[in-house]
This record gives C-alpha cells, structure tokens and sequence, in this order.
C-alpha cells in the first residue's frame, strides 16, 4: 500500500501551502509588526497607533496598498522552503515514532513531531524574520534605511557579519517549537473530529479542511504571540542594544509596559490567523492528493 504522506511528499506539499500562507495573510503581518514595535510614548502622549483600525488607516493614508506589502518578498522566497522544511519535519516527526507509515499516532506523539517541526523550520526561518521585520517597520521611502531584502543582508552583515543576520534565532526557536507542535497536533485533532465515522480524512470536503486548518493557525498563535512580539522588538532593535537577547527585551518590557505588552499586535495576528492558514492547509492537502495521484499513476505505468 502506498503510504498517503511522506516526508519527501510533505516537503514538497507544505512549500506550496507555504505560498499560499503569504500571498493570503502579508499585509496583516504588516500590521502586527508595527504594533508590536512602534515606540514607547512619552508621558502624557498617545502611542502612534491606538489599534490595528487605526493602524490600517494611518498605513492606507501614508503609504498606500503597497505599504502592506513591505517586505513581502523576504518571506515568498523563503517561506515556500519553511513550511517546506516544517512539514519535512513534522513527517520525519512521525516516522521516527511511526513502526510502520500508515500507524496512526497520540495526540502526544504528534505534538512532539509537531516540536520537531518546529526545530527544523527555525534553521531558516530566523533569518527570514529579520529581514522581514526590518522591512516592515520603514514608513516611507524617504527615510528608509533598507531599499529591499538583499540590502538589508549586505548592511547586517557589514555591522556585526552573519550572527547579526541570524540575530533573533533564540527568540525564533523558543516561539516555534511549542507553537509548531500546537499548530500540528490541532490540526490532526480536528481533522480526526470532523471525519465521519468509517470515512477517510481524504474525504474531507475542502470547507472542513479549510476549518481545520484555521483553527490550527489559531492555536498556534495563542501559544505563539508572547515570545513572537519579544522577537519581533529584539530583531529590529539596532545592534547592541539588547545584550543579553531576549532577557533583556523581557526585562525592560515588563518595566516599562507591563505584562499586556506580550500581546501587542494580538488582533491583526488572530484576524490573519485562521483565513492564512486554512489556505496553508487547503493547500497542502491539494497538492498532497495530486503527488499521491501522480504516485500512483507512476506504480500503475510500471
């Protein structure tokens, strides 16, 4: 019997979920970046944006349909090979607990394929954030100190060499790997749920799968936004400014803003959520169904 996933299979089907994932939900990733960022008022001032309404507006009016867009590129270069590596991981996560390929797993086995996951994606995923955020917090091309991706690596790298591109890898890892098995084991979990008895997940009609998945990208950002907003301050902030990494950034949030500050950028973050992800998820499951049908008219053929 052929076996429905792999991880060679799921490298492969998780890159074009990857795709969709950003093409679907960039722009309030804009969004949550620069709340989670924007400075610290001065006593008696109003912070530049009061909430992710207001932030919208202000982007809108300042810098038009394309300022949500900033940084876009970073990630849909490099998000196809993390989510391909991540669902890489996550099947290798199941093989490695699996005796055979079709065992179906606990939902603790899949939590911990899910922290494997986690672990592979962050490899590539660190840099990419960087990059990504460094973006997004420029305003306006007058002042912008970056002019795309690539220049934003030959500056890094000329201030501090590759550890200053990989600044935040830490903060990222520490992020990932419980998010990553959340966002896997759920997923599993409703699938299983939403499958009639004596049916298979394959199925599933798209509007359940597209649920699932939704879901799951829910999940993973309850777990995930606290050391995601530490990342995202430790990531932009100018070289040395924080020398112990992400104590430092925890340190001095609590002291100046409290523990409320963990969720800033809570709101575009669950509105991206699940729309992103249930396309991540439609997709994964589309071009899985289509690697199997090619698989098995390659057998057939032979």
């Amino acid at each position: 019997m052929v076996a429905e996933t792999s991880p060679t299979k799921g490298f492969i089907a998780g890159g074009f979920g990857g795709i969709c994932v950003v093409l679907s939900g960039h722009p309030l990733d804009t969004i949550k970046v620069r709340l989670q960022t924007m400075p610290t008022p001065p006593p008696g001032q109003a912070p530049m944006y009061s909430g992710m309404l207001d932030c919208t507006k202000k982007m809108f009016l300042k810098e038009g349909i394309r300022g949500f867009y900033k940084g876009m590129g970073a990630p849909l270069m490099g998000i196809a090979p993390i989510f391909a590596v991540s669902f890489f991981g996550f099947n290798v996560g199941k093989a490695i607990q699996q005796k055979h390929p079709d065992d179906v797993l606990s939902y603790t086995q899949l939590f911990m394929a899910g922290m494997v996951a986690g672990v592979f994606s962050t490899s590539i995923m660190a840099p990419g954030e960087r990059i990504k955020c460094l973006l997004q917090v420029q305003q306006s091309a007058a002042t912008a100190k970056y002019t795309g991706p690539v220049d934003v690596v030959k500056q890094l790298f000329k201030e501090g060499g590759i550890r200053s591109i990989f600044k935040g890898t830490n903060a990222t890892l520490l992020r990932d790997v419980p998010a990553s098995a959340m966002y896997f084991m759920s997923y599993e979990w409703l699938q299983r749920i939403l499958t009639p008895e004596g049916h298979s997940r394959t199925e599933l009609s798209p509007l359940r799968t597209m649920f699932a998945g939704g879901m799951a990208g829910v999940f993973n950002w309850l777990v995930a936004i606290p050391p995601d907003v530490l990342k995202s301050r430790l990531q932009i902030a100018p070289h040395g400014t924080y020398p112990k990494g992400i104590r430092s950034v925890f340190k001095e949030m609590m002291a100046k803003e409290g523990i409320f500050a963990l969720y800033k950028g809570v709101a575009p973050v669950m509105v991206r959520a699940f729309p992103a992800n249930a396309a991540c998820f439609m997709g994964y499951e589309v071009c899985m169904k289509f690697l199997n049908w090619v698989e098995k008219q390659v057998r057939v053929s032979l």
